[in-house]
């Protein structure tokens, strides 16, 4: 069982995550771990913040020379904005007086942390719910990321819509009618998406959407969004019905949800199907070229919990952020008394970043279940169980129905 924890608050001195349980001899270095760590940071809409740290992981143990010892993986992303927090957030009690805060942000962690954990200062909820946390994340999942790609597996996300722009035509449609050829990588993807500072598809819908993003920035306020994340080289069984922790688009939702900001997960055509025959939404199973295949993909990739060959889609939601440049309103906790909410440096949006987020808790979920499946000490071990199962799956099917 892989497994990950992160630590830090997004003004200490550092994030730090410990990465375990996956095998030997993976080839990954921290260049690959820092490019996944820019994307995230990348996005028009951005704060002052994107523009004081510059995210590298220091990897500190668990790698040799490029490749995994199948031991514990430790990293560490110093926060170069510590030097401006030292009495804030210093670890020890220091002589100077610090502001208490006393003044929650609706939609933030602010009242229900300092409500939960008994505090007297909201920075203390403030510091850990922060999305700052995520940086470790992506640093922890990009091991997961380089992981699957030994096997042809690619995740990859673009921005649906931010503030309500929708695009005339959507890409991924083309994915649900199963038009994609199928050695099409989600890195592909990603090569166009990140190309955009929205990471949309389209230059005319870039266009609208940053002008709204101006807008939103002129009246103080903030946008959210919704995107997708494609996972692409999908093997037919990753996944299990067996049991609730175990199903596929179970274990997905609740990575992605865990994400700061995110309110909703559909996976394949997610609502639509909800409201069609379901003569006009089951992926009617066909044979091609001898291959067992569907004629759509409006299951997302996943049918039962597991995978079935097809890619995996994922629709997320990604409310506004929750600190405004014009507060609306809130109590002040220390006079119980009515009052504007206070303003905390912070972005106008994120839903580019979410979605190289997500792209790395997908990944996480993926591999975590792919693991499960095919085991291994050594990555040698695992592409040996891999291969064997692949290479077997149509001629065990014919001989099982042909007993």
């Amino acid at each position: 069982m892989i497994d990950f924890v992160t630590a830090g608050e997004s003004h200490g001195k550092a994030l730090v995550t410990v990465v375990s349980g996956f095998p030997s001899n993976i080839e990954i270095s921290s260049e690959y771990i820092n490019e996944q760590l820019k994307r995230r940071q990348a996005g028009y809409g951005r704060g002052l913040r994107m523009k004081i740290e510059t995210d590298k992981a220091e990897i500190l143990s668990g790698i040799r020379h490029g490749k995994t010892l199948g031991s514990p993986i430790s990293m560490i992303i110093w926060n170069k904005d510590w030097e401006n927090w030292t009495d804030k957030m210093n670890p020890e009690p220091v002589d100077v007086p610090i502001e208490k805060i006393s003044i929650p942000r609706p939609g933030h962690a602010d009242l229900v942390g300092v409500t939960k954990y008994n505090f007297d200062d909201i920075r203390n909820s403030i510091e850990r719910s922060s999305a700052r946390e995520t940086a470790a994340r992506v640093a922890a999942c990009s091991v997961a990321r380089k992981f699957l790609s030994e096997f042809g597996i690619h995740v990859g996300s673009f921005v649906e819509s931010i503030g309500g722009i929708y695009p005339k035509e959507n890409f991924i449609d083309k994915f649900f009618a199963n038009k994609i050829n199928s050695n099409y990588s989600a890195e592909k993807l990603n090569k166009i998406s990140d190309k955009s500072p929205v990471r949309v598809l389209d230059k005319e819908h870039e266009d609208k959407i940053i002008r709204r993003i101006k807008l939103a920035k002129k009246k103080g306020d903030t946008l959210g969004g919704t995107f997708y994340v494609v996972i692409t080289g999908m093997p037919i069984g990753i996944g299990s019905f067996v049991h609730y922790d175990t199903r596929l688009e179970a274990d997905l939702a609740h990575s992605i949800m865990s994400i700061q900001a995110v309110k909703g997960v559909e996976i394949g055509r997610g609502f639509k199907m909800a409201d069609e025959y379901g003569s006009a939404v089951h992926d009617e199973i066909v044979l091609r070229k001898g291959k067992i295949s569907r004629k759509t993909n409006n299951a997302g990739g996943i049918e039962g919990g597991i995978s079935t060959g097809l890619p995996i889609i994922i629709r997320v939601a990604m409310k506004p952020i929750a600190t405004l440049m014009s507060p609306i309103g809130s109590i002040d906790l220390s006079k119980m008394k009515n009052i504007k909410a206070r303003r905390e440096r912070s972005d106008f949006v994120a839903a580019p970043a979410c979605a190289v987020i997500a792209e790395s808790m997908a990944a996480w979920s993926v591999a975590k279940l792919f693991l499960d499946k095919f085991g291994g000490d050594s990555i040698e071990e695992t592409r040996a169980n891999f291969l064997n199962y692949t290479g077997q799956l149509e001629k065990r099917l014919k001989e099982n129905f042909n007993k």
